[in-house]
């Protein structure tokens, strides 16, 4: 819907993990799974999205950055030393500052010193990237998933919108061939959902999909490639 606004509601939410995440009743949605927030962004972005690719150096981009945490587990992985990754994300709707700050990824994440780069990148919006410490690179975007028009720029995409019943509109085939697009030959798309409306979406669109074990709480989860 082109006049979807969200929620003023959203309240920190404790998930299954003991990590935090937010929940609105109005929306009936929340930004992760309640099994566990960062169970599921490790399990459906990182280990079966950034890891996936057999390429050190990436450029990743995500629809839908959120509260950040996808982000902030990418960058860990970058000053472990496992990557070097320029990173863009669209977020048409950014949450405020102190929202971000109360949920405390990095103190859940164990990377505590992290907090205030986490929350200047955050809160970073200008045409030049935000450069963090470990071969890691951040641009925000208010860019909506359907005017994306980068082609051949990107070897992963981590596609994190609302669910499809709430956000319908971002999981179309029409969205699913931007994202081909904007893939390089061999490139992944990893979601959390497996919805056979959307695996046939992203078949239309050009995607060789599978469909891999989900997270905890959910059975199965979609993944892409965008064939060589």
């Amino acid at each position: 819907m082109a006049d979807y606004r969200p929620p003023n509601d959203f309240v920190l939410t404790r998930t299954g993990d003991g990590s935090n995440t937010l929940r609105s009743e109005q929306l009936d949605d929340h930004y992760h799974s309640l099994h566990g927030a960062v169970q599921e962004s490790w399990h459906v972005y990182i280990a079966n999205g950034l890891r996936a690719s057999d390429k050190k150096a990436l450029n990743v981009l995500e629809v839908g950055l959120g509260t950040g945490l996808n982000m902030l587990l990418t960058w860990v992985q970058c000053i472990e030393g496992k990557c070097r990754v320029d990173y863009t994300a669209l977020e048409p709707f950014p949450l405020p500052r102190e929202v971000i700050k109360a949920l405390d990824h990095p103190g859940q994440l164990a990377v505590p010193t992290l907090e205030r780069e986490f929350l200047k990148a955050m809160a970073h919006n200008g045409a030049e990237p935000f450069e963090g410490k470990g071969w890691f690179t951040f641009v925000q975007r208010a860019t909506r998933a359907q005017a994306l028009l980068e082609e051949n720029a990107f070897d992963v995409i981590y596609f994190d919108a609302f669910s499809p019943k709430k956000q319908p509109e971002l999981w179309t085939e029409q969205v699913f061939v931007r994202m081909f697009e904007a893939l390089v030959p061999g490139g992944i798309l990893t979601t959390y959902t497996a919805q056979g409306t959307v695996r046939r979406a992203m078949e239309q669109a050009g995607f060789v999909v599978e469909r891999l074990a989900g997270p905890p709480g959910k059975r199965h989860m979609l993944r892409g490639r965008k064939p060589m």
